[in-house]
C-alpha cells in the first residue's frame, strides 16, 4: 500500500514537473516573438567595393538580444555607402564593413586611410602561382646587386633580401573580390602599403626583380634575415679580412750641430788671424 502512495505521488510530482517545463517554454517563445528590432540585412552578395542600394539590402525582424555591433536599422542610413568588405545575401550590414562618407566606390574606396595601392607585375611564380588572392598577405624579396668597392665579381655581389613584410594584397588583375579561394594566375598584382612602402618598392623594382612570398595571414612575426648571397647560399668560406694597414713610420730630419773644432790665432807681422781644425 505504501509502495502505491509513493508511486502515485511520484506520478504527480513528474506531471506537475512536466506542466511547468511546458508553461515557461511557451512563455519564452511568447517573449522571444515580441522582443525583436529591425536590422538592415543584404538581400544578394554584394562585392567589395560596390556601392550600397535600396534594392540590395532590406530591414528585418531580428532578436534584440544578438543584434550585432554596427549594425543598421534603416536602410536610408546605408543608401549610398560603399563596402570595403563583401556581404552575403542575408548578412547583417556592418558600419565596420563600409567605407567612409563620401567615398565615390571601386577600388579606391576600400583603401585605408593612409595608405596607398601599387601594382606590380608578376608571373605564374612570382605571382605564388594564383594563390595570392585579395585578403591575403605577402612578402616582398627583391633580388639585386649589393654595393661595394671591393674586387669581387659580380656574381658574388648578388643578394636576394626581403625589403617588405606583412603587406596586404587588394586586388589581383583587376578584381578585387575575396571570398575566392581558387588559384588565379594573373599578371598583375595590386598591394596596400605606406607612401614609405611605395617608395620602396618602386626603387626595388627598378634595381632588381621582385618575388612575392605568401604569408598566414595571422602571423604577427617580422623576422629580420640578412638576406641570401651565393657566399651563404652555397656555404662558401669566407676570404680572410685583410690586414689592417700600419702606418708609416714618420721620418723626422734632425740636424746635428757641427762637433767643435780646434783653432789657433796666427799673428804673422802686423796681421793677426785664427786657423781652425
Amino acid at each position: 500500500m505504501k509502495n502505491l502512495r509513493a508511486l502515485m505521488m511520484l506520478l504527480i510530482a513528474a506531471a506537475a514537473g512536466l506542466t511547468a517545463v511546458v508553461f515557461a517554454s511557451r512563455w519564452m517563445m511568447a517573449q522571444n516573438s515580441g522582443n525583436t528590432t529591425k536590422v538592415v540585412v543584404a538581400t544578394a552578395d554584394i562585392d567589395l567595393g560596390q556601392r550600397v542600394s535600396p534594392e540590395f539590402v532590406k530591414a528585418i525582424d531580428w532578436p534584440s538580444g544578438s543584434v550585432p555591433p554596427g549594425a543598421f536599422h534603416d536602410v536610408g542610413k546605408v543608401d549610398g555607402r560603399v563596402l570595403k568588405q563583401t556581404a552575403m545575401r542575408g548578412e547583417p550590414i556592418l558600419e565596420a564593413k563600409l567605407s567612409a562618407q563620401g567615398s565615390t566606390g571601386g577600388l579606391s574606396a576600400v583603401i585605408d586611410p593612409g595608405k596607398r595601392a601599387i601594382t606590380v607585375r608578376v608571373n605564374d611564380v612570382i605571382g605564388v602561382a594564383g594563390f595570392a588572392l585579395p585578403g591575403n598577405y605577402v612578402d616582398i624579396i627583391v633580388n639585386t646587386q649589393k654595393d661595394s668597392n671591393t674586387q669581387n665579381t659580380q656574381s658574388d655581389q648578388k643578394i636576394s633580401k626581403i625589403v617588405l613584410e606583412h603587406i596586404l594584397v587588394l586586388a589581383v588583375a583587376q578584381e578585387a573580390a575575396r571570398d575566392e579561394t581558387k588559384p588565379k594566375v594573373v599578371d598583375a598584382v595590386t598591394l596596400q602599403v605606406t607612401p614609405e612602402q611605395a617608395e620602396k618598392i618602386d626603387l626595388a623594382r627598378s634595381i632588381g626583380t621582385l618575388s612575392l612570398v605568401l604569408r598566414n595571414q595571422v602571423d604577427p612575426q617580422d623576422p629580420n634575415t640578412a638576406g641570401a648571397t651565393r657566399a651563404t647560399l652555397l656555404k662558401l668560406p669566407q676570404p680572410p679580412a685583410p690586414a689592417p694597414a700600419h702606418p708609416s713610420p714618420v721620418k723626422v730630419a734632425v740636424h746635428h750641430a757641427a762637433a767643435p773644432r780646434d783653432c789657433v790665432h796666427v799673428i804673422d807681422g802686423a796681421s793677426n788671424t785664427q786657423e781652425c781644425f
